[in-house]
């Protein structure tokens, strides 16, 4: 295993410590102790672990776990994952070694350890230093500038790792390692992968693209179809205030862009929206407002989440003090069409929203107003003119897309209209 990069002892103490809301910490003598960090408000202090690591246990059943046994891992990962995100805490070094098991029981709860790199991150806030282990770092990490996606990152290597027993990316240096987890996709053919369900694959794609916009939030992956069936709490997401805050800064045409996006929401997104639209205890005629933002943070804050100032982010809420959004505008103000482009449904979700605009949103848009709105140079003209029809100048289909999420690697082949 690659060597781990650490900030001194002390510092993981006290993130420790502040997280946990004690100033005591002492390893025993036998076993490992655990830190974790529960939904509720009332945080567990240290106990022993007797049940060994996570990676102990995968190597003794062969190096891979059944589909139903990974679930029951990666569950309870997110869940705590979930909850350090929402405090505003972000790991930096999720592996194997550092979940232990309670008890050597079967089904055993695990515990995650080692706060060591972990840092106070507000929700919008990057860090540049690189830290972690070099099988499970993210490639936004070793470009020196991420987020809390680089903890989903490592929780998809994992994964991969519980179904398959190989490592995503793989070589004899470490240097060998950064580059293939920069430049080399994982393997979804070789052997376990053809017995492995659609929708364990899909799960652990979605959050293994290396980019990071597109991957799922831990609250997400927690309501994917392949862990639905499992009975777990969903977390409130940081994700639907930090959209939010950029709904209401858009203009009125970006808005009538992402409602008739909204309006193309397979079950699937709508089952995550709806749980968090839920989590903010609509009003008794089914609106949201700021204070509804507000009461659903504060119900889940902890000294780290104060620590990372994370309510700070209510402020660019403010909007919301004077006005309300019922469930389809939250839909509109949440989604992300980033995440949305990663799907293999995208094309149709993004023909669908395009007649909805075209019906309710279109309008005459000139390539200087656009490249205005977008902050974009003058030299971006003859590139933002394929995206206005020649014939009523407004926006084509190709041009829809990308105003919705910019221009990415992803090659369109879509009819242009």
């Amino acid at each position: 295993m690659a060597r781990t990069l650490r900030r001194s002892m002390s510092w993981g103490r006290r993130l420790e410590e502040d997280i946990l809301g004690t100033r005591a910490w002492r390893r025993p003598r036998k076993g490992r102790s655990w830190v974790s960090l529960s939904p509720s408000r009332s945080f567990p202090k240290q106990r022993l672990c007797e049940g060994g690591e996570l990676l102990d246990r995968i190597l003794s059943r062969g190096g891979r776990c059944t589909e139903e046994d990974a679930k029951a891992i990666v569950i309870q990962i997110l869940s705590v994952m979930g909850f350090c995100h929402l405090q505003g805490v972000v790991h930096r070094d999720l592996k194997p070694e550092n979940f232990l098991f309670t008890t050597r029981d079967e089904n055993a709860t695990m515990k995650l350890i080692d706060f060591g790199l972990s840092d106070f991150i507000k929700p919008d806030e990057r860090l540049n230093d690189i830290v972690g282990s070099a099988y499970y770092v993210a490639p936004e990490v070793l470009h020196r500038s991420y987020s809390m996606e680089a903890d989903i990152w490592s929780i998809g290597v994992i994964a991969y790792i519980l179904l398959c027993g190989s490592r995503p990316f793989w070589a004899r240096t470490e240097s060998g390692i950064f580059h293939a987890v920069l430049k080399a996709d994982p393997n979804f053919d070789d052997p376990p992968w053809p017995d492995v369900s659609p929708g364990a694959k899909d799960f652990v794609k979605r959050l293994l693209n290396k980019d990071y916009r597109k991957r799922m939030t831990a609250a997400q992956a927690l309501t994917h179809p392949w862990l639905r069936d499992e009975q777990w709490q969903i977390p409130l997401d940081i994700l639907i205030y930090k959209l939010a805050k950029s709904y209401l800064r858009v203009t009125p045409l970006k808005r009538a862009a992402l409602k008739a996006l909204s309006k193309a929401l397979t079950d699937d997104e709508l089952f995550y929206l709806r749980l968090q639209f839920k989590l903010l205890e609509p009003n008794k005629d089914g609106h949201v407002s700021l204070e509804n933002f507000r009461m659903a943070l504060f119900q889940n804050a902890s000294e780290a989440m104060r620590e990372a100032r994370v309510p700070d982010i209510l402020n660019a809420l403010e909007p919301l003090s004077y006005r309300r959004l019922d469930f389809e505008e939250f839909c509109a103000a949440t989604i992300s069409p980033y995440q949305l482009e990663a799907l293999d449904g995208w094309e149709q979700i993004a023909s669908t929203a395009f007649e909805y605009f075209e019906r309710e949103g279109n309008r005459v848009i000139f390539v200087k107003e656009l490249a205005q709105e977008l902050n974009l140079p003058s030299t971006s003209y003859s590139v933002l003119r394929g995206w206005i029809r020649p014939e009523d100048r407004k926006f084509s289909f190709l041009g829809y897309t990308k105003y919705l999420v910019g221009a990415t690697t992803r090659s369109s082949n879509t009819r242009h209209c």
